[in-house]
């Protein structure tokens, strides 16, 4: 009865929504399909849309490779719980204190420009219209690597140590016990792991809010993903304001991606389980 009242039926009302004109206060006007071919002609939520999917596969790329590079790096190293913590760091502070302390770090006069003008350089634009958002996007690898690689050592602490050893005697590569003891005997842990990132990628909002809003109000146009397009056509102060159906039709179409994406990509990671 809690999981209806909290998730099921807000996420059904939002479908509702979805097909009205509402400004989250008066009686909702039915629109039908208007809202959802508005949104396929609006530009904003066309990139706001193309810059949800790199988030979720050129970030997501960047995150997987460090998190595996490191898990490699870390599986026999003697300091590893120390090491883990320190990238495990970044995961655990505020995702607004992270978003100021790197906008202060690549403003015009912040501390990089700083030190590139002190070694004779010129200062660079790190954020405007053409790099923000690869600045963002290097920000959050940086900051989400670390979570990743908790899970994916998780996954690897529980294999015996003994199959890696008698793959050694064998003359078994690197890279074969990689392929065939780390990834088969983790996969499950791998494949949530994936799922994890896919949902959290994808409804990412506090990072770019904040790293956004400290340039003004709301974040530039070119900075928008998904979800700071559902806030900025309610609350953000686009023009016209409060468009809580319009919102409602972004939301939904997010959540039947999320919902696509999960399916597929459970689908396409299935394995049988093996046991050790």
């Amino acid at each position: 009865m809690l999981y209806l009242a909290l998730f099921i039926g807000p996420t059904l009302y939002s479908v509702y929504a979805s097909f009205t004109n509402w400004d989250g206060i008066n009686t909702p006007e039915w629109r039908g399909a208007r809202n959802y071919a508005q949104l396929l002609d609006d530009p904003l939520f066309v990139t706001s849309f193309w810059n949800t999917l790199l988030i979720l596969f050129v970030v997501g790329a960047g995150v997987f490779v460090l998190a595996f590079a490191f898990m490699l790096m870390l599986r026999d190293m003697r300091a590893k719980g120390f090491i883990r913590g320190v990238i495990f760091l970044p995961h655990i502070v505020s995702p607004i204190v992270l978003a100021i302390f790197w906008g202060f770090l690549l403003r015009h006069d912040g501390l990089l420009n700083a030190l590139i003008v002190e070694l004779g350089g010129e200062p660079v634009s790190w954020i405007g219209p053409d790099s923000a958002f690869l600045m963002i996007m290097v920000a959050m690898v940086w900051v989400s690597t670390g979570f990743y690689v908790a899970i994916l050592m998780a996954g690897v602490d529980r294999i015996p140590a003994y199959f890696y050893e008698d793959a050694s005697l064998a003359g078994a590569s690197a890279w074969q016990k990689l392929r065939h003891i780390t990834l088969p005997l983790s996969w499950d842990v791998i494949s949530v792991a994936a799922v994890l990132w896919t949902i959290s990628s994808i409804k990412v909002f506090e990072f770019i809010y904040a790293f956004g809003a400290s340039q003004g109000y709301m974040p530039p146009d070119y900075e928008w993903n998904a979800a700071v397009f559902v806030y900025g056509v309610t609350m953000g102060g686009t023009s016209p304001q409060y468009r809580f159906g319009y919102a409602s039709a972004s939301a939904v179409l997010m959540l039947v991606l999320v919902t696509a994406l999960v399916v597929l990509l459970r689908r396409a990671m299935r394995r049988d389980a093996v046991q050790f």
